[in-house]
């Protein structure tokens, strides 16, 4: 089903969605499909897979979209870019995914391959993400969604021009937005009403990833440009001896940060899992439960 079709739906529960990258062993593999059968019980409304730097999982990112839809019956979105692909290439892969019965796109510029310093276009590719949303909504019967950044891109001369730049992406055909991952929720609700004060409408459904280890984390931060709130820095490092006491506080925090998004009238979560269950079965089930949308 669209992802388009499901936000449209008239019962107003929110939607719920998995994001998962893939991976590049055996093993991550057993753990990802580990992942997806725990998952599964929670009804997610569509799993996401990512796209490997410069484009290095083009094939593989189809191939689990379409098992996951044929394996475990779920709605998928397969994340796409633009990076290493001629017009042509672009349309190829297109033409396999909708061979693949991929009705989910995310149509993103992307990253530039490992150890490349700075974007540069492919001769007779596209520069930008809006590019691919034409090309997409020209020549593709699918649901288009783009990414959205509310505390504003790394490459972005600012946050007007950014929002200027989303507005683009929308105009030229994305349904709908999925934002990078944030911990301050001021932030998404600012965001909002800004994107929505130049005339931004489509949904904007905010991206959650629970903090379980703090390995990584800085790095994850800088390329995303998400900020920690002080606070929650600090909690954080006092716990940093003890990684089981990290991981409790990283899942409460993260359900105390849905539950608000939630009451606040956020369209949905869009869980950044990282290939696991644990965390995201926790927050999940109590979101399930305690239904804040219904209490906003």
């Amino acid at each position: 089903m669209r992802i388009d079709e499901i936000l449209a739906r008239s019962d107003g529960d929110p939607l719920f969605s998995f994001e998962f990258f893939p991976p590049k062993t055996d093993a991550g593999e057993e753990n990802l499909f580990a992942a997806l059968r725990e998952l599964q019980a929670l009804e997610p409304d569509y799993v996401s897979v990512t796209y490997g730097a410069g484009g290095s999982t083009r094939t593989k990112t189809i191939d689990i979209v379409a098992q996951i839809k044929q394996q475990f019956g779920l709605d998928a979105m397969a994340h796409f870019t633009c990076v290493n692909a001629t017009r042509d290439e672009l349309r190829a892969t297109l033409d396999q995914m909708r061979d693949a019965g991929i009705e989910n796109v995310l149509a993103l510029r992307g990253d530039p391959p490992p150890g490349v310093e700075g974007w540069e276009k492919t001769e007779d590719g596209l520069e930008y993400s809006r590019e691919l949303v034409e090309l997409i909504r020209d020549e593709y019967d699918v649901a288009i969604g783009a990414a959205a950044f509310p505390e504003t891109h790394i490459h972005a001369t600012s946050p007007e021009d950014d929002l200027r730049f989303l507005k683009e992406k929308v105009d030229a055909g994305a349904h709908f937005l999925v934002t990078q991952l944030f911990f301050d929720n001021a932030v998404y609700f600012d965001f909002v009403e800004r994107a929505r004060a130049i005339g931004i409408t489509v949904p904007i459904i905010p991206g959650v990833m629970p903090i379980v280890k703090l390995e990584g984390l800085k790095r994850m931060t800088e390329l995303s440009a998400a900020v920690l709130p002080k606070g929650l820095e600090r909690e954080l490092e006092a716990r940093r001896a003890d990684p089981e006491a990290v991981s409790e506080l990283g899942v409460s925090y993260a359900t105390l940060q849905c539950a608000e998004l939630l009451a606040g009238g956020a369209p949905g979560i869009h869980f950044y899992t990282l290939n696991r269950s644990p965390a995201t079965r926790a927050i999940l089930s109590a979101l399930k439960l305690h239904a804040p949308w219904r209490r906003g």
